[in-house]
């Protein structure tokens, strides 16, 4: 073939030479695909744990707050103030889980959590009554906290005694949580960047093996819309796979991770975990085709002797 190309104009040569490299680049350029979904898959799969992770921090940081218990010790005897002050607290936005509880129950929960039986010592039951409930996650912090109590005291100041829950543990535990939350953010924000910026790579190193091919079709005639609808069309396909591949992988680690932790599966939000599926696709499909179109146009501005 190249003893015929020496009759040839060196453009024509050029562009025979391209159509034998684009031949042989198009039979390399199928393994880069396979590579490139593999390592997009790899990528997505980090980001879909790193956003599995936060999202049931979040989940166990609630569920740990709603855990806490709130007491509202009682002075008063009377049946009927009792039960107006706990039906008060009932229709309460803050509150959930509300029950009264008298000497003998209070005397019970006693026991059983300090393992032990006081009445052997002494003869009277000096626990009070109280209206126990336990807080909407929203609303465990100091400043609500203390609007509660002053709100319960204002209105029943004569019937109870005090609010009592642990507030150090409710200072500490908002307070770690936000330091958490700040420094997940910022490693979010720097993974989120690390993630497009090794797709795009990814992407670009595939396309990279095809630079001849796409030059000879557009010295052969193709138009740009000819050349990129295809490759725009594979990029999307390649996403897809790539973010399916990642999700049946998460998914298999999230199952057996509740199987491991029987208690993931109380805080486990299936529409979360949708949200976080549909965040994977997304970003696969939409840096793949972003990537892939970008390439094929820098590879068509290119002039040919750039390519080697």
């Amino acid at each position: 073939m190249y003893g015929f190309a020496l009759h040839l104009p060196l453009r024509k040569v050029k562009v025979i030479i391209m159509a034998s490299d684009g031949k042989s680049s198009l039979k390399r350029s199928k393994p880069s695909y396979i590579y490139s979904i593999i390592g997009v898959s790899l990528v997505l799969l980090l980001m879909g744990i790193m956003g599995w992770v936060f999202l049931n921090f979040h989940k166990a940081g609630n569920a740990f707050k709603e855990d806490i218990k709130l007491q509202a010790f009682l002075r008063t005897a009377n049946k009927d103030t009792i039960s107006l002050i706990q039906q008060y607290v009932a229709s309460q936005p803050y509150a959930k889980d509300v029950q009264y509880i008298n000497k003998e129950s209070a005397k019970k929960i006693w026991n059983k959590d300090n393992n032990e039986d006081w009445a052997k010592i002494l003869d009277e039951n000096p626990l009070p009554e109280s209206i126990d409930f336990f807080a909407k996650a929203d609303y465990v912090n100091k400043d609500s906290l203390e609007k509660i109590d002053a709100a319960l005291m204002g209105l029943y100041g004569n019937q109870i005694t005090e609010l009592k829950y642990p507030k150090d543990l409710v200072n500490n535990l908002n307070d770690k949580a936000s330091r958490f939350g700040i420094g997940f953010l910022v490693v979010a924000i720097i993974l989120c960047i690390i993630v497009i910026i090794s797709i795009d790579n990814t992407i670009r190193l595939a396309m990279f093996s095809n630079r001849f091919l796409i030059k000879t079709m557009q010295m052969v005639g193709a138009t740009r819309n000819f050349i990129t609808k295809p490759m725009d069309i594979k990029a999307v396909i390649n996403g897809l796979i790539s973010a399916g591949i990642a999700i049946v992988i998460l998914f298999i680690m999230i199952t057996w991770l509740e199987n491991q932790v029987p208690q993931l599966k109380i805080i486990r939000d299936n529409g979360l975990n949708f949200i976080l599926f549909g965040g994977m696709i997304v970003i696969g499909v939409g840096i793949s085709l972003f990537s892939t179109h970008r390439s094929v146009r820098k590879y068509l501005r290119m002039k040919l002797d750039d390519l080697y």
